[in-house]
């Protein structure tokens, strides 16, 4: 249930309100927006009175949430959400945030030179892998801890934020110094995981399953909010289909249509849902013109020798010509 306040509440009325909710054991969440405020209930709002509520002076009007997911319904919270990392960068309300680097972390140097090729063309946070989910168990896995060391070293050698996967709850205490973590498809319904990374305060880019619905996703987003932690990004990888000609299928539709749906920022991830770098300029083009909030993109060094995922990595050169053509569709495409 959402319940829009009129603009010159009184707060004396709106804390007897809010004591009386609570009381119903229904849990207020306030969203304070430029012209109004509103006041989601998340719990069970089935023994609330409509008409007495309507009828108190302080409320404007009051809508029924059927959608099973609430804290991350626009309904909720009609405004867009904006995460501000640490460095400043933003991203959510028009703000754009590219994300580049190694699908997995190999070295110091190779990470390094990537970081620094990829901050010169633009990207504001770096991504790199360090524990590594992957289909075959004699695939490397990642440099796991030791691999997390070197993206921390080469974020402070080059003041780039930094995103990463997290497969486990145990290993949260190697991400303090991480500036997004990041949940991979094969997780996104892990349930465990979602509700410990929703009781810490670090932004959570949380990746579309192969085979999950929209409202799939938006449910696995409030299981880390309804633990306390809002500030979730949503990112479409490509879903499994009959189509063999790619490894997944970008569904460019879930762009706008998740933005219907939520208040959540929307990234956009062309290298997994092509597994063809040729692919992957059109298809992070395209995500901007359908409203993406974020690109988050594979580049290697040498692709060729890459130890993972190299046939969907761009070369730094490709990156930075990608770059700018991102700049000239963004100045078209968010006008």
């Amino acid at each position: 249930m959402v319940i829009v306040l009129k603009n010159n509440y009184d707060q004396v009325q709106l804390d007897k309100l809010t004591a009386w909710i609570r009381e119903m054991k229904i849990e207020p969440h306030f969203t304070h927006g430029e012209s109004q405020t509103i006041m989601g209930l998340v719990g069970d709002t089935s023994k609330i009175d409509i008409d007495m509520l309507g009828a108190l002076d302080i409320v404007e009007s009051i809508k029924r949430v059927s959608e099973p997911y609430k804290q991350a319904n626009r309904k909720f919270h009609p405004e867009d959400t904006i995460i501000t990392l640490e460095n400043g960068a933003k991203i959510g309300g028009g703000n754009l945030m590219v994300m580049a680097g190694p699908c997995s972390i190999e070295s110091e140097e190779q990470l390094t030179e990537i970081a620094m090729a990829v901050k010169k063309s633009g990207a504001n946070v770096l991504r790199g892998g360090a524990f590594k989910p992957r289909t075959s168990p004699y695939a490397f896995q990642g440099m796991r801890e030791d691999g997390l060391a070197l993206l921390i070293k080469v974020k402070e050698k080059t003041g780039l934020p930094v995103v990463t996967e997290i497969m486990d709850y145990e290993h949260l205490p190697y991400f303090k110094d991480v500036d997004i973590i990041q949940v991979g498809a094969r997780n996104m319904q892990n349930f465990e995981l979602l509700k410990h990374l929703g009781r810490c305060d670090k932004p959570i880019l949380l990746k579309r399953g192969l085979s999950n619905t929209l409202e799939e996703l938006l449910m696995s987003a409030e299981y880390i909010m309804s633990e306390g932690n809002e500030k979730v990004i949503l990112c479409e990888r490509g879903i499994r289909t009959f189509e063999t000609a790619t490894r997944n299928t970008l569904d460019i539709s879930a762009v706008p249509l998740l933005h219907q749906m939520t208040h959540l920022p929307v990234v956009v991830d062309p290298s997994h849902a092509t597994g063809k770098a040729a692919l992957v300029p059109s298809m992070a083009l395209a995500g901007i013109v359908a409203g993406t909030d974020g690109l988050i993109i594979e580049v290697h060094n040498n692709p060729q020798k890459a130890l993972c995922d190299g046939a969907q990595s761009l070369t730094p050169a490709q990156f930075d010509e990608l770059a700018g053509k991102i700049a000239g569709v963004k100045a078209v495409a968010y006008r």
